[in-house]
């Protein structure tokens, strides 16, 4: 994870000081770059212990759709209590439905994203989006029909990669704009592409990023992107291979500061392997397909073996 560090130490040597909403100062850079070759390593952190488990019930809370923080809970990550019950903007807002809420984050954009279409009475186009799984909900002002159809994003990637390999068009996003206000935090990690080798067998994974807390929340993206890739390879049929990460504002909160000085100071210990329990199926094995282990899967079913890490560092997390 010496990238890692690095670019730890780029915010620090150039980064400028910033306001933002959480009223935490943040040094920040704009633009930033990783990539990680899963078949050399899993990209955890060493320089301290990566909360693996947190991470993983946090991943898993994602494929299920989970918007609310009892589900996360129950899965082994109290990540997103606060931004539940303690972020004053959400508190406030007329969608949060109680104790525990967060909305359309994450997980019910990945499955469940809303997709509406505005179209005429009898028309081609009426017909060729009811036989695709529209259905009408209203009519609207100049008497065109509303349609509605949830999508899941994820089931349509699974599905990409097993008969549409070659298709640029294999991703999925969270930024749904008629949807931030009835999210306790909008999407930071917007947008998941994969890529196919088809004469290697391997799967590659880019994601990009609008905000990244680097010393925090940048670890637990890299955890859990490289998850997924190696869950998604092993239901289509592929290797895990290239993780690549873009961050757009990438920065250091103030309140972070000791944490990040003493981890740049230790040296990296080698990456361990990510293990994925044999109950999971293996596409390139059994040549069966079943997407159904988007919803199976558990957090258990993720170890790591070969994990040696530093002693562990605590920060505030800003809500």
């Amino acid at each position: 994870m010496k990238p890692y560090l690095e670019l730890l130490q780029t915010i620090l040597d150039t980064g400028t000081w910033q306001q933002n909403r959480t009223g935490i100062r943040t040094l920040a850079i704009s633009g930033a770059f990783l990539k990680f070759d899963l078949q050399q390593g899993y990209p955890a952190v060493t320089t301290r212990k990566l909360p693996f488990k947190t991470f993983m019930g946090e991943m898993v809370g994602f494929l299920r759709g989970s918007q609310s923080a009892a589900d996360f809970r129950a899965l082994g990550s109290k990540i997103w209590d606060q931004n539940a019950n303690e972020n004053a903007q959400w508190l406030a807002s007329p969608y949060r439905r109680g104790t525990d809420d967060l909305g359309r984050i994450y997980g019910v954009q990945w499955r469940r994203w809303r997709a509406y279409k505005t179209l005429e009475p009898g028309s081609a186009a009426l017909a060729d989006a009811l036989a695709k799984g529209y259905r009408k909900v209203g009519t609207a002002d100049d008497g065109r029909q509303v349609l509605l159809r949830e999508v899941d994003q994820l089931r349509e990637c699974l599905d990409k990669l097993v008969h549409q390999p070659t298709d640029r068009r294999i991703l999925f996003h969270a930024w749904n704009p008629a949807d931030i206000d009835e999210m306790a935090l909008p999407p930071c990690h917007l947008l998941y592409q994969f890529n196919c080798n088809l004469a290697a067998r391997e799967l590659s994974l880019c994601l990009y990023q609008r905000s990244t807390d680097a010393p925090l929340g940048l670890v637990g993206n890299l955890a859990e992107g490289a998850a997924l890739l190696t869950l998604f390879g092993r239901l289509s049929g592929y290797r895990p291979k290239w993780l690549t990460w873009f961050g757009s504002d990438v920065h250091i909160y103030e309140n972070q500061m000791d944490m990040v000085a003493q981890q740049i100071k230790r040296e990296p210990y080698p990456l361990p392997q990510l293990l994925l329990a044999e109950r999971v199926p293996d596409f390139a094995s059994t040549g069966r397909y079943e997407p159904e282990w988007l919803d199976r899967i558990e957090a258990a079913d993720f170890s790591l073996a070969g994990y040696r890490h530093h002693e562990a560092l605590t920060a505030p997390m800003a809500v």
